[in-house]
């Protein structure tokens, strides 16, 4: 159980709608209710993270090359009490949306929820005009099609996501985890986030984009898996780590762990072994740490002064604001 849950208060479970339309990728809905719609007990929180509701604009919608029908769930009124939307893909995304599905998309925007995409339903979100002059992603096979229909999007072809604020966007459909976890880790702290990201058994933060999904030929020998690595550095976190201690670890070149890194997970190792001391040092001040010299010292971090610099880089919070929002004190400042 993460430390301090069960101090938070109860409140009101966040809402998330996710239309079902015709010939939707059932992947993508279950990734929505499971990211959201489980009751997770072990997290000993007082009342759910999320309440799911999925809808569809007819009484039945056949899924994606009709495997099932959906039946007996709301109708698009859905949406006018959700906190959240999920949009997610079809395959067919040169077919215009009925105009129901679009309004219900435009109404949940105008009155100020969050709208997310997962996939190809970003085509949707373009097609309701909520995407003109924004950044966005979809799934790299589709990305020139959406550029002929979609010209004043500002298309990012190579990420797993992207967050536009109240608009969100996911580059496919296990990309939809990575935007999903994104979305609870901003909702509720990297400390739910991971316990969330374990029960799915996800990396709760993935680098890189997908640029490493693009075909490309198989290499003759293939790269040793990196989770050994990564297992041992995250036990290590708060010792003074370097790319070279990792490539004697590895007992590899400098080079060749870069070039292992690249492709199996899209970043660099110091970019890497930096974004797991954030999220460690954000799991301390959840914990109840207020002294900025320890969170520092145990993450690897270092001084107080980068800590500060590297969580609102990675946050956008300071650590007072990031503890005053999920600290298990609430209200209470952290001492900087």
């Amino acid at each position: 159980m993460p430390q301090g849950s069960s101090q938070r208060a109860a409140r009101a479970p966040h809402k998330v709608a996710v239309i079902v339309d015709e010939g939707t990728n059932p992947f993508e809905v279950g990734a929505a209710t499971e990211l959201f719609g489980l009751p997770r007990p072990e997290l000993g929180l007082p009342g759910p993270l999320y309440e799911v509701m999925l809808c569809t604009p007819a009484p039945e919608v056949r899924m994606n090359h009709g495997f099932f029908t959906v039946t007996g769930v709301r109708g698009l009124d859905a949406v006018d009490t959700a906190d959240t939307l999920v949009v997610p893909g079809r395959p067919d995304n040169v077919v215009p949306r009925v105009a129901a599905v679009l309004d219900a998309i435009r109404r949940t925007h105008a009155r100020g929820a969050r709208v997310m995409s997962f996939c190809t339903g970003t085509f949707a979100l373009a097609e309701a005009g909520l995407l003109d002059g924004r950044r966005a992603t979809t799934h790299w096979m589709w990305a020139e099609t959406f550029r002929e229909l979609h010209p004043k999007v500002w298309l990012e072809s190579d990420v797993l996501f992207v967050d536009e604020g109240s608009i969100l966007t996911a580059a496919g459909s296990a990309a939809a985890l990575d935007l999903g976890l994104y979305v609870v880790r901003r909702d509720h702290g990297a400390e739910i986030a991971n316990a969330v990201s374990r029960r799915l058994v996800f990396a709760a933060h993935r680098d890189g984009g997908q640029r490493q999904f693009v075909e490309r030929p198989v290499p003759d020998v293939p790269d040793a898996s990196l989770a050994p690595l990564l297992a041992w550095a995250q036990e290590r976190l708060g010792e003074p780590l370097t790319v070279a201690d990792l490539s004697a670890r590895a007992a590899v070149s400098p080079a060749t762990l870069h070039r292992r890194f690249r492709a199996q997970l899209g970043t660099t190792p110091l970019v890497w072994l930096t974004g797991e001391r954030v999220a460690l040092a954000c799991r301390l001040i959840e914990r109840g740490e207020e002294r900025l010299d320890v969170v520092a010292a145990r993450s690897g971090l270092g001084t107080a002064a980068n800590l500060r610099a590297r969580l609102r880089h990675g946050t956008g919070l300071s650590p007072s604001a990031y503890r005053r929002r999920f600290g298990p004190g609430g209200g209470e400042t952290v001492a900087e």
